[in-house]
């Protein structure tokens, strides 16, 4: 994880000073609020990643001696048939859609979308 903290932190630092000079050539005071909160979130992901890298035992991506079959083992469950990713994809497009042609649409999609990821979040947690 050291490394994924790393590369958020150049990404915020980079940031600050890319609304430093967007700041001054521009005056832009939107752009520039959108640029300091994208570099306090780029800083806020790396600390989080670097203190949890310090509490726990580095993984084989973060270690110099480590060989490929020391990352192999299990990664998780991935449900091989499940159709419920592509309702709630349908669901997130409905929304999207109900943004552009009217409010009643996004309520439609966003009801569509809590139903679904429901479904898919419970799916192997139903009875016999």
């Amino acid at each position: 994880m050291k490394v994924e903290g790393k590369l958020f932190a150049i990404l915020g630092v980079f940031l600050f000073i890319v609304t430093a000079a967007y700041w001054i050539l521009s005056g832009d005071p939107t752009g520039t609020t959108v640029l300091f909160l994208a570099g306090g979130l780029g800083v806020m992901i790396a600390y989080y990643l670097l203190f949890t890298a310090h509490r726990m035992d580095p993984r084989p991506e973060d270690r110099t001696d480590a060989e490929i079959a020391d990352g192999a083992g299990e990664l998780g469950f991935f449900s091989p048939h499940s159709y419920w990713p592509v309702t709630v994809a349908a669901g997130a497009a409905v929304t999207g859609l109900g943004l552009i042609f009217g409010t009643w649409l996004a309520l439609i999609g966003i009801v569509i979308v809590v139903v679904t990821a429901t479904g898919l979040l419970f799916e192997y947690y139903v009875g016999r």
